[in-house]
């Protein structure tokens, strides 16, 4: 198994479960990362030293504000694009379960001041189609970017969510980024999979696992035959190096290219 992997082998327990953490001895992404899990009628107080962003997996919930209270549901993260609360450090919110639901937490060091965000379907950054009319769309896939430096300049994270169709691929071509990033998954099926790419290495990745991306490994990923792949994504900009854009590698980089279907072997499988 691969050092940058960590496996979740029973489901989430109620409250909050850490799975990576800001100063870590080993492959440290300098992130918090964890799932809360609510009861119905839980209250749960946001505040602390730490830019973070909770992401609603699934469950109705209200968001409490300084700008008021919103009440929102997510019953399916393949068919519902993502809801997600951003705020800097020293902000304050609440969250009330209406059901039971469960939030994927992201936190980063950022002394930074900017207004407490509630995103969601009208005002994400964009949705799109990747890979779309490439490679017979064997790489197509949907990328939903909640922010990045485009509409939230200064925080310290960018943050996202990949569907993956089954069998099929996505951050692909094979790229990687100096900036450290968690991809956290999530299938149609509780016994899904997929694999994933770290460089020259490749891993079976299941439900509720998590990986840890550093050290400009590329990144790859796919999904196996009959099983939906999600996986949240976050990435830390580091000082004076914000994350804009990926690097393909070069080997594999004319897959992005109108080219690419003409390149592309066509033959049938009899």
């Amino acid at each position: 198994m691969s050092p940058y992997l960590i496996r979740q082998h029973q489901p989430f327990q109620d409250g909050y479960t850490r799975i990576t953490t800001i100063g870590e001895e080993t492959h440290d992404t300098g992130i918090h990362f964890g799932i809360l899990k609510l009861k119905a009628n839980e209250h749960y107080i946001i505040y602390g030293p730490l830019e973070s962003a909770y992401v609603l997996l699934n469950g109705q919930c209200y968001w409490t504000t300084q700008q008021g209270q919103i009440e929102t549901k997510r019953a399916s993260l393949f068919d519902e694009g993502p809801i997600a609360l951003h705020l800097a450090s020293q902000s304050r919110a609440e969250i009330k379960a209406l059901t039971a639901c469960e939030f994927a937490v992201v936190q980063v060091v950022n002394a930074g001041s900017f207004p407490t965000t509630l995103y969601q379907k009208e005002n994400l950054l964009e949705t799109e189609y990747r890979g779309k009319g490439l490679l017979d769309d064997t790489a197509c896939r949907i990328v939903r970017t909640v922010f990045d430096k485009r509409n939230s300049p200064q925080s310290n994270l960018v943050l996202g969510e990949v569907i993956t169709q089954p069998g099929r691929w996505s951050s692909y071509p094979p790229h990687h980024h100096v900036q450290p990033e968690i991809y956290h998954y999530r299938f149609t099926e509780p016994n899904g999979f997929g694999f994933a790419e770290c460089g020259h290495d490749v891993f079976k990745v299941r439900e509720n696992d998590t990986y840890k991306i550093l050290n400009s490994n590329d990144h790859a990923q796919t999904s196996a035959p009959g099983y939906g792949m999600y996986y949240l994504w976050m990435i830390r900009h580091l000082e004076n190096q914000p994350y804009l854009v990926p690097e393909f590698t070069e080997d594999h980089a004319w897959t992005k290219s109108k080219e690419a279907n003409k390149r592309s072997w066509k033959g049938t499988i009899k």
